[in-house]
């Protein structure tokens, strides 16, 4: 297996450290172009797109690999290998840097530190934990995305950028995920919302920074909260910011928590 082919592996910039970034559901690559710019300076960065987004080679998407999280922390795995990588510095965003985690968890070698953004192990309302969404509500959403892929999209994003006054990254959102294979995000989706890694995140000894959103219905507070408790060094960050994406709507914000954690 071609891993550069499978997953349109990108490298950037020059330096002695590495960034490896892993997108969230829906986007591929090119949305951290508001941050590679300041990282490339001084670091080497390595972006790819998950099967089925972006530019990846959707050929290579097995159902069986991919039925959970863990087939896509074997791909992050799969080219931190053939890279050669040793103690680099993950930015993921979203069920991307739970599929981070999970690779650390795996892996720890190859990871330095996991700098995760609006980060959550569990979507659903379950007993005293507060993810955000009543199981109901996220399976109507998931027969919507069933039945009109389009339609979802459209209706989706503007909750997930949270930027009302700003309709351009919300159009760009919902184009980026229009550019998915439908039936690959659909099970993605699934494996996103109804998916549950709490029991996973005490196994991370890997140094974290959680940075979320003040403002953000799809990981609230509370998800920070409970993520800071359950993590063994853990370090929580909440700017000032709207959305579910503020690598996006917020880069400079974004850029100075992260310069100022790899930096201490």
């Amino acid at each position: 297996m071609d891993v550069f082919k499978r997953n349109n592996v990108r490298i950037l910039g020059h330096g002695a450290h590495t960034l490896v970034f892993v997108n969230g559901f829906g986007c591929d690559q090119t949305i951290w172009r508001y941050l590679t710019p300041a990282f490339s300076e001084h670091c080497r960065l390595v972006l790819y797109d998950h099967v089925g987004s972006g530019l990846s080679d959707t050929a290579a998407y097995e159902p069986a690999r991919y039925a959970s999280l863990d087939g896509y922390a074997l791909d992050l795995l799969d080219i931190c290998q053939q890279l050669a990588l040793e103690q680099v510095t993950l930015i993921g965003h979203s069920v991307g840097a739970m599929i981070g985690m999970l690779a650390a968890i795996r892996e720890p070698h190859y990871f330095q530190q996991l700098l995760l953004l609006c980060p959550s192990p569990c979507y659903l309302n379950e007993g005293g934990y507060h993810g955000g969404f009543e199981r109901q509500d996220l399976e109507q959403l998931l027969n919507f995305m069933d039945t009109d892929f389009v339609g979802w999209a459209d209706y989706i994003t503007p909750f997930i950028m949270g930027n009302p006054d700003r309709p351009s990254l919300t159009a760009e959102l919902a184009h980026s995920f229009c550019q998915n294979d439908p039936a690959i995000a659909r099970q993605f989706a699934r494996l996103t919302f109804l998916g549950d890694n709490r029991a996973d995140v005490a196994q991370c000894h890997t140094p974290c920074l959680l940075v979320q959103c003040a403002e953000d219905v799809i990981a609230p507070l509370e998800v920070g909260d409970y993520l800071q408790a359950c993590l063994p060094h853990a370090r929580l960050i909440t700017l000032p910011v709207a959305g579910h994406c503020p690598h996006v709507s917020a880069p400079s914000e974004t850029l100075s928590a992260l310069e100022s954690y790899m930096a201490a």
